[in-house]
């Protein structure tokens, strides 16, 4: 039902010797629930605490320690399925899942395979230059982390840090729908969206709060599926890109050279840009699932997972349909201003009672604009969406021009104040007073009579003209009265 079936287009395709590849691709997206406690355990979750400072008996795995269920876990993988178009299991299970690491002192990882909170789902993804692409959900699980392994304090030994093992994650499995490294990308800074306007996982990639395994295979375009290599632990959408473009190259050079790919879970290095084997490729019959034996099946009933649903904020695809149908803005300024959902509020907030389409202009350019170059984030931004608000309200009114408007926001940024009290204190009002900024016209048409006389047979000298009203007046000349005085004297 919801498997996008398609062939790659010839520009997504990578040419090899014995002509065009097509990549098939899946991606596994391990968020973080954004949840104060542990899954099944009341420990913190806050990040930054020392090592083994934050680890329950449960999560020790000490003897006769039971599990019990987070139901706020629960609720948030609700959540997060209705952002994903999916359907909403009523009945679901946890498995355990067995395998050792030193990390999981369990010896086990309670997950959920046969049974998950999520069933299949879709999101339609913004590729760059391209169509929107449909990417289908296989299934949304939830399970507990493990700790973390530290292998860099010391040469000899591996130092094990278990702050991490017990939390809470959804584990969304895409179907195999990408087909270049720009729709990985696009479908992870989706989901990444829609999880933070959910708020169920802060979808922080640096701390490891949502990252994703990349399943890569290659095949002749429209022929059978591949083998496939599973790329372990990517953090970021560059490395996400990165990881695809060298596997997909490196698995058709060894299909050309007359070899075959080995199903096997590999790591990316950053560093090279290359991926390496880690280890071969498990199924689920190697980790030997079997029910949870300590904990009782989920069931929910329709009645909460309706008032999960009845209570979720507007989704950025709606929100976009809103910008564009309420406000006027184009498709590509209302997908850049709801990509987030913070930037988002703030936009609102500064074209509250604006001109929808000014304001749009304004944050994308001026206020993105500086955020990026400053790499600030824009909850930390200097200037607040009223002072920006204030700023469109004074260019709409005419009280000051666009180019005064940056001049104020500048002087925001850097020494913070009211925009209307700079304004006023600095003297920065607009010139509407036609008489005043006609008679600056006439001062410079008469120290200027070639250029004057010129302008009817090159009428486009006429911006000469504007440009030195504009320096005159400290660019606080109104520009639409100086064009429309210019014309009337000089055409």
């Amino acid at each position: 039902m919801f498997t996008a079936k398609r062939v790659a287009d010839k520009k997504d395709c990578i040419t090899g010797a014995t002509g065009d590849w097509e990549i098939i691709i899946g991606l596994e997206i391990h968020a973080q629930v954004a949840s104060k406690a542990k899954l099944f355990s009341g420990a913190s979750t806050e990040f930054g605490a020392e090592p083994n400072t934050q680890v329950s008996l449960v999560d020790a795995a000490m003897p006769g320690m039971l599990p019990v269920l987070n139901e706020f876990c629960v609720e948030q993988a609700v959540r997060t399925g209705f952002g994903l178009n999916a359907e909403i299991n009523l009945y679901s299970r946890f498995d355990r899942k067995n395998y050792f690491y030193p990390d999981l002192p369990q010896g086990y990882q309670i997950s959920q395979l046969y049974h998950p909170i999520v069933g299949e789902g879709e999101i339609e993804v913004d590729v760059d230059g391209s169509d929107p692409i449909v990417v289908g959900i296989e299934r949304l699980h939830l399970e507990q982390d493990a700790g973390k392994s530290i292998h860099d304090l010391d040469p000899n030994s591996t130092y094990v840090d278990l702050n991490r093992c017990g939390v809470a994650l959804m584990e969304i499995v895409s179907k195999p729908d990408m087909r270049s490294s720009a729709e990985a990308a696009g479908y992870v800074k989706k989901v990444r969206s829609l999880v933070r306007y959910l708020e169920t996982c802060d979808g922080d990639m640096e701390k490891g709060n949502l990252r994703a395994d990349v399943n890569v295979s290659v095949r002749k375009p429209g022929s059978e599926l591949g083998t496939r290599c599973e790329i372990k632990n990517v953090n970021s959408m560059r490395f996400i890109a990165q990881a695809i473009e060298y596997e997909a190259r490196r698995q058709i050079e060894i299909i050309e050279a007359g070899g075959e790919i080995d199903q096997e879970t590999r790591l990316f290095n950053a560093d090279t840009g290359k991926t390496r084997t880690m280890r071969s490729k498990e199924d689920a019959h190697d980790y030997r699932y079997f029910p949870c034996p300590d904990l009782l099946p989920v069931k929910l009933s329709q009645e909460y997972v309706d008032g999960i649903k009845s209570a979720l904020p507007e989704l950025p695809d709606a929100k976009r349909a809103r910008f564009v149908g309420e406000y006027g803005l184009s498709v590509y300024d209302a997908s850049v201003l709801v990509s987030d959902r913070e930037k988002s509020a703030y936009y609102e907030d500064v074209a509250k009672g604006n001109d929808k389409k000014l304001a749009a202009n304004w944050v994308i350019n001026e206020v993105f604009g500086k955020l990026n170059k400053e790499n600030i984030e824009i909850k930390n931004s200097p200037v607040s969406a009223q002072a920006n608000n204030t700023i469109v309200a004074m260019m709409v009114d005419k009280t000051i021009s666009g180019k005064i408007a940056k001049q104020v926001f500048e002087i925001c940024w850097n020494e913070g104040g009211d925009p209307a009290k700079i304004v006023e204190d600095r003297g920065l009002k607009q010139v509407t007073d036609t008489g005043a900024i006609e008679a600056m016209i006439d001062e410079i048409i008469a120290a200027n009579p070639d250029q004057a006389a010129a302008v009817k047979d090159k009428p486009k000298t006429l911006g000469w003209f504007v440009g030195q009203v504009m320096q005159k007046s400290g660019g606080k000349a109104n520009p639409q009265a100086v064009n429309q005085i210019l014309r009337s004297k000089l055409l």
